[in-house]
């Protein structure tokens, strides 16, 4: 009897300290994650931020820059924790999980955030803006603050516009330097209505795939080009599967920083005041690290070898503009004539 009294104490003993073990957070072995239910704050405060390129890319260092900043800032008393590389949620499902509430930021590309308020087409309209002081503008004026207003009804606050650079246009079918040479071409495209308007213009076909199969869809001829930033199309490796580039700067990649609003109401103002600081500062840094990333990385795309590089002369320009004027018309109404006309002015100041 008294071997079967052991037995049953030891199991139970066994048992008391699997449910304390597991069920009180004092003896659990897992970090304690914040999430949008978080009151009071009293422990560091969790934010996931989440993003689909890699590290080294512009939105990269700037999201690993912003969790140090914002560290600094508060004492350790915000973290936050990036997942880059779609380790959580790719760029198809990146917004919703976070009108949900199961992320807190991301940061995704404009022409994603178009597909829920179609009023960030303006960001993907060919020649929009026509040099860097123009899109800094754009970030920090009028047009700016309209299009944050807008993201309000999908639980959304814009907090920050972070640069990657303009969008230069490769492929490995030929090179790329008047609207006839796209025409049968099939070219991979970010989800947006403009994107594709934009190919159909010039008589080619389009394929949406999300930015971390790109490489795999130009390596297997699924898609013959695409378009991108000099950063991402080094970083990802696009000119090993690639043979032709033409520097148009014909369109700009740039990401807005979000939040999810019902988190966002509920952070305490002695949070809420370091966080806009620590995106305001990023964001300066950011879009300077981008200008110069973008110049860096052409010059190393140049000294390699293995792509061949066409720069746009003044002229392929025109051409290029005069095919695409009718875009602005088609998407007007959806869009909004109230952006639409803060587009046209900022085309007109810089020279369009």
């Amino acid at each position: 009897m008294r071997p079967l009294l052991g037995t049953l104490l030891v199991v139970f003993i066994g048992l008391a300290a699997a449910v304390a073990i597991g069920f009180y957070p004092g003896f659990s072995t897992t970090s304690d994650v914040a999430d949008d239910e978080q009151e009071g704050f009293d422990q560091a405060l969790v934010i996931k931020f989440s993003h689909v390129v890699a590290e080294n890319t512009p939105k990269g260092l700037a999201a690993q820059r912003f969790a140090r900043l914002i560290s600094e800032k508060t004492d350790r008393r915000v973290k936050v924790e990036v997942f880059p590389n779609a380790v959580l949620y790719n760029e198809t499902d990146e917004m919703d999980a976070l009108m949900r509430g199961n992320i807190q930021m991301i940061a995704p590309s404009f022409a994603n955030v178009s597909e829920y308020v179609p009023a960030w087409l303006t960001f993907d309209l060919p020649y929009a803006f026509l040099s860097d002081e123009a899109v800094q503008e754009a970030f920090d004026g009028e047009l700016g603050k309209l299009l944050f207003d807008k993201l309000t009804s999908k639980n959304l606050v814009g907090l920050s516009y972070w640069g990657n650079g303009f969008k230069q246009m490769t492929s490995n079918r030929g090179p790329l330097i008047h609207p006839s040479d796209f025409k049968e071409q099939h070219f991979r495209i970010l989800p947006s209505k403009v994107i594709e308007a934009q190919f159909r213009q010039f008589e080619a076909k389009t394929t949406p795939i999300p930015f971390n199969e790109v490489y795999r869809g130009l390596e297997s001829g699924v898609v013959d080009g695409e378009e991108n930033t000099i950063s991402n199309i080094r970083t990802k490796k696009f000119y090993q599967v690639q043979k032709y580039m033409t520097i148009s700067n014909h369109g700009y990649l740039g990401y807005t920083v979000l939040m999810n609003k019902s988190f966002w109401d509920k952070l305490p103002g002695d949070v809420k005041k370091p966080l806009a600081e620590a995106l305001e500062e990023t964001a300066r840094w950011a879009n300077e690290n981008a200008i110069e990333m973008n110049r860096r990385q052409l010059d190393e795309l140049r000294h390699q070898g293995g792509l061949q590089i066409h720069v746009q002369t003044p002229e392929e320009r025109r051409e290029w503009m005069q095919r695409w004027d009718p875009i602005y018309q088609e998407f007007e109404e959806t869009i909004g004539k109230d952006v639409m006309n803060r587009i046209r002015r900022l085309r007109e100041k810089y020279g369009g």
